[in-house]
């Protein structure tokens, strides 16, 4: 193999671990604020609560759409060379896309900055962003484990 070639690899493995580093630690950081959300009282409809709120929907559709455009995209736009990245992707897409509209209607309903808060089912609604998230998370790392050759 040339050094120019080794040197693509080397780059462009860099360049992918970079991408499921960044994709990863906005996902602690995301689940983090939903453990300290999960942890609000239901009635509390106070300022604390609307800001935990608002910065927990903020992170969440960051990593959200990271993961999209980033992740999927970089496979859909045909960067992704790897058979078995490529088969991972198309194995775990279609779930995914289920999991970011729900993540997209709960950051509608709750996100403070649109509109105002209503916190009666917000116990409810994150025993099922827990569930999605959880289905999101492995089917991620699928995708990543392919990526890093596992």
């Amino acid at each position: 193999m040339s050094t120019k070639t080794e040197d693509r690899t080397t780059d462009r493995r860099t360049r992918t671990r970079g991408m499921i580093d960044q994709l990863l630690q906005e996902r602690r950081e995301m689940l983090a604020l939903f453990c300290r959300v999960a942890g609000v009282e239901p009635c509390a409809n106070d300022k604390p609560t609307e800001d935990l709120l608002q910065e927990f929907c903020r992170v969440l559709m960051d990593y959200t759409a990271f993961g999209h455009f980033e992740l999927y995209r970089r496979i859909a736009d045909g960067f992704e060379r790897r058979v078995k990245v490529k088969a991972a992707a198309v194995d775990t897409y279609p779930r995914i896309a289920e999991t970011t509209e729900m993540i997209v209607a709960f950051n509608d309903r709750y996100d403070p900055s649109t509109h105002a808060l209503k916190l009666d089912n917000l116990q409810k609604d994150l025993s099922v962003l827990g569930e999605e998230l959880a289905v999101r998370v492995e089917l991620e790392d699928r995708v990543v484990a392919a990526m890093l050759d596992r």
